[in-house]
């Protein structure tokens, strides 16, 4: 590879939400996608194990793809691993935090949820969002420990029963005198996947809120004095776990990636 890529990192496949926007913003850019589905769901990890695995797994991506920019496209590890990673890297990186201010600034009846994994929930970070942007908004933190495993299965075609998708969002729909919930914040990059399928049981219309064109635009600032010009070739999804399934090459490369193990 001539060109320094933009790594693209995440537990699963739901960064693929990221990666679409970062191409539709930097489409002259060469991109390698990193699925640690070895280690998927990130949720059911002990911190101190976690930050370890990410942080000894980016030694050797800096290593062997020398990125000029690194995004990592999960809400778990970004409030878990982001401060470690950009101390012992010389890149800039751009983290996928819950979009609690972008939230708190829209909202007209000052009900906000935010629909996560349970570890992006439990994490301090999130919480400092909370307190930093949205004191004047009731929050509710919803964490899902089935949602981002849905996600990946909707995504390989095994649509969810609507009847499970409502049991796991119903918690964000809130009720206060006349106000409802008007805004769900997305807190994990699979999601957006699902936000069609969200929409026909909701209770009521919200606004869902996806961080990846947020994300995107700060790719784009951090890399404009980058020069680039794209080599002809598919990008890269490489697949922690091994040689992935036929339903998960399929989809990659309907995102323009080859997939390897």
């Amino acid at each position: 590879m001539s060109e320094k890529p933009v790594l693209v990192f995440d537990s699963g496949i739901g960064g693929l939400s990221v990666l679409r926007e970062l191409r539709a913003r930097m489409p002259d850019r060469r991109y390698v996608y990193v699925v640690d589905d070895a280690a998927f769901p990130y949720g059911d990890w002990e911190e101190a194990a976690l930050l370890a695995r990410i942080v000894d797994m980016f030694s050797g991506l800096v290593r062997d793809h020398d990125p000029a920019l690194a995004v990592i496209a999960c809400n778990t590890a970004s409030t878990l691993v982001l401060p470690a990673l950009r101390a012992r890297f010389d890149l800039p990186f751009v983290g996928t935090v819950p979009a609690i201010k972008p939230a708190a600034e829209q909202t007209r009846s000052g009900l906000i949820s935010v629909l996560a994994t349970p570890g992006t929930v439990r994490r301090d970070y999130t919480r400092g969002l909370v307190e930093s942007f949205a004191r004047d908004c009731e929050v509710q933190l919803v964490g899902s420990p089935r949602l981002a495993a849905m996600a990946e299965a909707h995504m390989r075609g095994d649509r969810a029963r609507p009847e499970t998708l409502l049991s796991e969002i119903s918690p964000c729909f809130v009720e206060s005198g006349t106000r409802k919930t008007d805004i769900v914040v997305l807190a994990c990059t699979h999601y957006p996947f699902l936000v069609g399928a969200f929409r026909k049981v909701a209770p009521w219309p919200v606004d869902w809120l996806d961080p990846a064109e947020a994300i995107a635009r700060q790719a784009e600032r951090l890399m404009a004095d980058t020069p680039s010009s794209l080599p002809e070739g598919f990008d890269r999804a490489i697949f922690t776990a091994g040689h992935p399934d036929y339903p998960a090459r399929r989809l990659v490369h309907g995102f323009g990636l080859t997939a390897e193990g």
